[in-house]
């Protein structure tokens, strides 16, 4: 599951293209709780490395699990909008 308190992808876009970013935040629930409520397994990744390990571990252990991962749009602004912006296309 990716998790990026609202509709991020849209307002890194909307925000790059000078249009004010309305009304694309909000809180996710818990799903790692949510997931348990259920007997699933639930791991949210906190630092770099760790999906490769939840993963690896998922697989081993077998059964339902859930494994959220934050996303930050900070890079794309970066990648995306100011480098390609610096480009021309020629047709």
């Amino acid at each position: 599951m990716l998790r990026d308190d609202g509709y991020g992808m849209i307002k890194w876009k909307q925000t790059g293209g000078g249009f004010p970013a309305y009304g694309l935040d909000f809180g996710n629930p818990d799903c790692i709780d949510y997931a348990r409520s259920y007997g699933a397994q639930g791991v949210r990744i906190e630092r770099t490395g760790q999906l490769v390990e939840e993963l690896e571990s998922a697989f081993a252990e077998g059964g339902l699990h859930l494994i959220e991962v934050p996303i930050d749009y900070s890079e794309n602004e970066a990648v995306f909008l100011e480098a390609l912006q610096q480009k021309t296309c020629i047709l």
